[in-house]
């Protein structure tokens, strides 16, 4: 489905449950609506994929032609991941203030994609000030960790903020919240990696579908991606091929408000501006043809052009 829908990498969640929780947190009772079991530990049992499951989806996805990989949610975990060889380390922002598991992940040499939930921007300048030198190939996921996020909970301006704090490192946006809209405009600030949620059906049980993308909504965040990614575009601006037209046929000219004899010295009040024929001047060299003189007469409502300009219009160019 992710391939069919135009994303590029599929990633899971893996844990080692011994190794991410204590006893007593998996001792836990859950009883919540959401619940598979009558602890947390049931309960994450009856949803952890084993190893050879995982094996088998990155064997799949290699069949699709679709990256596999996942969060690795404890050491062990991705030591796991490591042998499965997956192309990334996914770093859960539950883990990103865990600098024992970022040493020892960084050291693993493969790329590292770290969300940024729960932390402050204080300890992301630690993050990076200590993974950085260990795996040069970081990136930082703004991201918010609630299921749905809010609106005004999400601070994509913080993407801005990364860019400026880690020019020498890519920034994307992990989203949690409803729709697709603030993931597009996440793009637009500069996100290079986007990481939503997707499920086949909101209503499944569960706490995370209802902040997920089922496949329609993620086939058209990726075409609406993929139509911002080319409409970034350039940071020079000026006139392009395909304006040209627009400028042919409604372009304006500097053109005679009165008729003017030839002779004259062109004061503001003899001068107008319209979409003219032929084209003449344009509009910003109507002050730069003030104190000129004409060599022949202008009818009134015909545009200026050089050759109606005793100095054939070189001081008037612009």
């Amino acid at each position: 489905v992710l391939q069919e829908c135009g994303a590029d990498c599929a990633k899971f969640q893996k844990s080692e449950l011994e190794h991410k929780f204590n006893k007593k947190a998996l001792e836990r009772p859950y009883t919540s609506e959401h619940s598979w079991g009558s602890t947390y530990g049931e309960h994450k049992r009856y949803l952890e994929f084993s190893h050879d499951q995982y094996r088998e989806l990155k064997k799949y996805a290699e069949e699709v032609g679709i990256f596999f990989t996942a969060s690795g949610m404890d050491e062990m975990a991705v030591e796991f991941l490591h042998e499965l060889d997956v192309p990334f380390f996914k770093v859960g922002s539950g883990d990103t203030n865990n600098f024992l598991y970022l040493e020892k992940t960084a050291k693993k040499g493969r790329p590292m994609v770290i969300s940024s939930g729960m932390q402050s921007m204080e300890t992301m300048h630690k993050v990076y000030q200590m993974v950085r030198p260990i795996n040069p190939n970081i990136c930082f996921l703004q991201c918010t960790s609630a299921y749905p996020v809010q609106p005004e909970d999400v601070n994509l301006r913080v993407i801005s903020a990364y860019r400026s704090a880690f020019p020498d490192i890519p920034i994307g946006y992990s989203g949690h919240e409803t729709g697709i809209a603030i993931s597009v405009a996440a793009v637009a600030l500069g996100a290079k990696i986007v990481e939503r949620h997707v499920t086949l059906d909101k209503t499944w049980k569960g706490s995370d579908h209802q902040a997920s993308l089922e496949p329609k909504e993620l086939a058209e965040l990726v075409k609406a991606i993929r139509s911002v990614e080319k409409a970034m575009g350039s940071p020079i601006k000026k006139l392009l091929p395909c304006e040209i037209a627009c400028k042919e046929k409604l372009g304006k000219s500097v053109v005679a408000k009165v008729t003017i004899p030839e002779g004259t010295v062109l004061t503001l009040d003899m001068l107008t501006v319209k979409v003219g024929e032929p084209k003449g001047f344009p509009p910003e060299a109507i002050f730069n043809l003030v104190g000129q003189k004409v060599k022949r007469s202008i009818e009134e409502d015909d545009t200026i052009t050089e050759q109606a300009m005793e100095n054939q219009g070189k001081k008037a160019k612009c």
